[in-house]
């Protein structure tokens, strides 16, 4: 083996997109016809890059899985998204760790600071609990300590690797630019260095005040910017010429964001797998390594002085977190980015407050409030169940009322750490996603500050907010946008009960009187029971429960009914609290509204489909008569295209026979029909489904690809081409069926 080795990283984050309230991800337009960005980017990066196709002249001969070759670490948020939502591409990627440890006794998996918060702007109680929790989740996943972990856009000083090494991480990776000097272990002739003149290839050490020491690993800059942004991933082979010219003796490495491979690039997950194919034959003398596999064979020989506060993405340190520093005007002259600094004050004025009020009020419920903090991330990533937490960390009854306090001071604690993920300052505005978005779990947490008595939180927020601007006039201040758009968010009982009574009714799961109807989202669940059904008035109980949260409480409510399904005003009343509340369903989000429009519209759609419009056209393909004698289009054409859809599944899963003339009906009607797109999603599914569940469906799944083929309906066969490969690795072939979903077998 020669001494020329490549590690490719992936960086796998996406702002935190979640509603702070429901801990879940509502609708945003802007990724339609996807729910929302996590959805939309998931499909065209990180899904293929976990099912790369590699073609060849007649087809694909191969398809791999990137993550089992590369370097990679996934944000945690992001990766509690992807195993809810995506359960297939999450196993694919505990799957190829689990093959990376096999292959090199260090799995290609890094962990990732939770939050994505800047740590040279963290407080030291934010490091030690960013990096816990971390490593917390990262351990609920791959079943191993991380032995690296990336820091946000790489912004380090020497206080954020103190706070990685106190807790065991090995190595972290940085931008060349990061580094200021290097010197021979044992020695202190120090010498300068820039990008220019850092050797890359070697890894470092880092020798820390604490006495402690951690490794340092390079990226190529010019390389990782080439990928990025440069067009390197156009051609697979330009590709690997490119990166063999660079390497040498020792470790190249690259890295860059993980949507790049699809998502900026288009098909570039695949020119990855291409290099990553290269690299595991040795082509060139280089070979495939990861760095935890690299360092034990090659510690460093030298050490490094990090630049303070230094990034991969702002010029100027970690200015572009808390200043206008020039970095990100959007291409929109005139505009400024003067509101960051204001947002970062008025964040760390509150996180300031509610730290020392989690100290006082904590020292009545835990054993140690700062351990209760640090270890909390067990709880959140499921490593550690609440009851356990609490025999462990609290010394109060488990019923009572300090308890509910505790688990609140917690929760307070998680939500005002959200409100720093890096993200909020990245951009061009304060009226941005991202900004509003951490603006948001900031009133989640100074909302649970007050239930636990720190009051006057909001005000002094508001105060310091007050001085961003937004770039675009119609936004106003950013105490102009908490009003507008922040507090709109906020969820209340009576919101809750009523977002509750409406997705029961949208699902068509309305509870019958004396039963219980019930709604769990993420951060919180409502069940719900209909004691009185009038004209234009239900009446009942409900529930509230918040997620790793103790308290139930008990509401009474009468909903005044409208003739829209999203209306009418509920009034709530605490049954033990005296809470009162009457709540406008007007007054929900867009966001809101959307979800459970969405909830209707599936029930909708799925039960006229099932129960309506299959069992009718039944018949359907076999009575469509030929044509007569110089007739050219079907009697009464309009009514037939109204069941264009159930009439061409008909043809396609059943065996009723069809004139020529159907066929041409069905194929030339499909061109431009509504229903084309919703049709071809749903038969899709379906035949990715047989094929999981039986091979034998395999002859039937062919059958129906070469009907779709002689109607020219273009199906996505990616889901069935995945679904395929895997019972072919299992030893399952089917001649007709791998040609035609594209396989040179």
């Amino acid at each position: 083996m020669s001494g020329k080795f490549l590690c490719i990283h992936g960086h796998f984050y996406q702002p935190p997109r979640e509603d702070p309230w429901l801990d879940m991800i509502f609708p945003e337009g802007s990724a339609a016809p996807f729910r929302h960005w996590n959805e939309r980017i998931c499909r065209e990066s990180y899904g293929p890059l976990a099912w790369s196709r590699r073609m060849g002249d007649k087809g694909i001969f191969d398809i791999t899985n990137c993550y089992e070759w590369m370097s990679f670490n996934v944000g945690p948020t992001l990766f509690s998204w992807i195993e809810r939502a995506e359960p297939g591409l999450y196993e694919k990627i505990i799957e190829a760790d689990a093959k990376s440890l096999k292959r090199w006794g260090h799995g290609n998996a890094i962990a990732q600071i939770y939050h994505h918060v800047i740590m040279p702007l963290a407080s030291e109680l934010d490091k030690e609990a960013e990096v816990a929790w971390a490593i917390a989740d990262f351990e609920s996943r791959f079943m191993r300590k991380p032995e690296g972990m990336w820091l946000s856009e790489t912004a380090c000083n020497t206080a954020s690797l103190e706070a990685l090494a106190k807790q065991g991480i090995v190595y972290t990776l940085l931008a060349p630019r990061q580094a200021e000097a290097v010197s021979e272990l044992n020695s202190d002739d120090w010498i300068q260095i820039d990008e220019g003149s850092l050797n890359i290839k070697e890894p470092y050490l880092v020798e820390l005040p604490s006495g402690k020491t951690i490794s340092v690993f390079f990226y190529d800059g010019g390389l990782s910017q080439a990928v990025a942004f440069e067009g390197l991933l156009k051609n697979g082979d330009s590709f690997w010429n490119k990166l063999s010219g660079a390497s040498g003796e020792g470790l190249l490495s690259i890295g860059t964001d993980g949507e790049t491979y699809g998502h900026h690039f288009e098909f570039g997950e695949m020119a990855l797998a291409y290099v990553l194919s290269q690299g595991t034959i040795g082509r060139d003398d280089i070979n495939l390594t990861n760095y935890g596999a690299y360092l034990e064979k090659n510690p460093p020989t030298r050490k490094v002085k990090i630049r303070e506060n230094s990034s991969w993405s702002c010029y100027h340190g970690v200015e572009r977190w808390r200043s206008d520093c020039g970095c990100c005007t959007g291409g929109h002259n005139g505009w400024n980015q003067q509101w960051r600094m204001p947002l970062r004050d008025g964040l760390n004025e509150i996180k300031t407050l509610m730290d020392k009020h989690f100290f006082a009020a904590g020292e009545i419920v835990f054993n140690d409030p700062r351990t209760a903090l640090v270890e909390y991330g067990k709880v959140l990533s499921g490593t550690l169940s609440q009851d356990d937490f609490f025999k462990l960390y609290f010394k109060c009854n488990e019923n009572s009322s300090q308890a509910n306090l505790g688990w609140k001071l917690l929760s307070m604690q998680k939500w005002a750490l959200s409100s720093f993920a890096s993200c909020g300052w990245f951009f061009d505005d304060l009226a941005r996603l991202e900004p509003l978005n951490d603006m948001s779990f900031a009133l989640r947490a100074i909302e649970i500050a007050e239930s636990t008595g720190l009051i006057g939180l909001e005000e002094k927020f508001l105060q310091i907010i007050a001085r961003a601007k937004s770039n675009e006039e119609r936004y106003g201040s950013g105490a102009d946008l908490w009003k507008s758009k922040i507090k709109l968010q906020s969820e209340t009982p009576g919101s809750l009960i009523a977002q509750g009574l409406v997705r029961l009714s949208a699902e068509g799961a309305f509870p019958v009187p004396d039963e219980e109807g019930r709604v769990d989202w993420p951060g919180a669940s409502v069940s719900i029971r209909l004691e009185g059904n009038g004209r234009s008035c239900l009446r009942g109980q409900a529930e509230i429960k918040w997620n790793l949260e103790s308290a139930v409480t008990a509401y009474k409510w009468e909903w005044t009914k409208e003739s829209n399904l999203i209306s009418g005003n509920v009034k709530v009343d605490g049954v033990k609290t005296g809470y009162k509340e009457i709540f406008n369903l007007d007054q929900l989000s867009w966001k809101k509204r959307q979800s459970l429009s969405m909830a209707w519209v599936k029930r909708v759609s799925d039960n006229s489909w099932d129960r309506k419009l299959l069992p009718v056209v039944e018949y359907g393909p076999d009575i469509f008569i030929e044509f007569e004698d110089y007739q050219t289009t079907q009697i009464w054409s309009q009514k037939w295209k109204e069941l264009w859809a159930p009439l061409v599944w008909t043809y396609l899963f059943t065996d009723v026979s069809a004139c020529d003339d159907f066929i041409a009906f069905i194929k030339g009607t499909g061109r431009d029909h509504p229903d084309n797109d919703a049709l071809i999603y749903r038969i899709s599914t379906t035949l990715c489904d047989m094929l999981n569940k039986n091979v034998l469906a395999a002859e039937k799944i062919s059958n129906v690809l070469l009907k779709s083929k002689n109607i020219e309906l273009p199906l996505n066969t990616w889901k069935l081409q995945n679904c395929y490969w895997d019972k072919v690795q299992n030893g399952f072939s089917h001649k007709e069926l791998s040609e035609q979903l594209g396989f040179d077998l």
